[in-house]
């Protein structure tokens, strides 16, 4: 064996036998993730109540044996934790079809569209626009990729649904505005909010 590798070896056994004695419970935590991993991966494309019922016996082990895994109990915890304030949600994706288990891809086509903003842009932070008006251009910059639309495309189909949704863009628009406004001037804005409140009301 070569002087370098024989070292390596050396090391690694010097490091094996100083942390013997947490092995075992290295391997039952990982045991336990890796059979949670295997149960959410439902290959068998069993209900989604079944996958609770069985993965919810392994949370009840994992509860059970967090003490013999001495200062891996806390990542035990945190593991138990995660999946509480996930679990209303865990289990919808068996029983409705084409749902994701994950909000991966949807993250990812956020994360996209920030990136192309910004490099158009040439802003560190999303655009106000984008802020304001995301409910539309999210949706434009996802569809535009995937086809070229003409000018009959573009025409709504529901006039209610369009104008309460371009009413409700217009709300969004003056809310910044209004903010814009008070960070210009804020003892103007102020004083001009007073004024309105404080009107009487005209009689019809």
């Amino acid at each position: 064996m070569p002087k370098e590798l024989g070292r390596l070896q050396r090391l690694l056994d010097r490091g094996l036998r100083a942390t013997a004695d947490q092995w075992p419970a290295i391997r039952t935590a990982y045991g336990w993730v890796h059979q949670a991993a295997r149960l959410l991966a439902n290959h068998e494309a069993q209900p989604g109540a079944a996958i609770q019922g069985v993965y919810r016996a392994l949370l009840a082990a994992m509860t059970a044996g967090r003490e013999t895994l001495g200062v891996l109990a806390p990542a035990v915890d945190q593991f138990l934790k995660v999946t509480a304030s996930y679990g209303p949600g865990l289990f919808h994706c068996y029983d409705v079809p084409d749902l994701p288990p994950t909000n991966n891809a949807l993250e990812q086509c956020f994360g996209s569209v920030r990136y192309h903003e910004r490099r158009a842009t040439g802003r560190k932070r999303a655009s106000p626009g984008l802020v304001v008006r995301g409910a539309v251009r999210l949706v434009a910059a996802v569809a535009t990729r995937a086809q070229a639309f003409a000018g009959p495309d573009l025409q709504p189909t529901d006039l209610s649904a369009w104008t309460a949704l371009r009413a409700q863009l217009a709300r969004r628009q003056e809310a910044r505005r209004a903010q814009r406004r008070f960070r210009h001037d804020p003892d103007a804005y102020l004083t001009a909010l007073e004024h309105a409140l404080c009107q009487p009301s005209l009689l019809a």
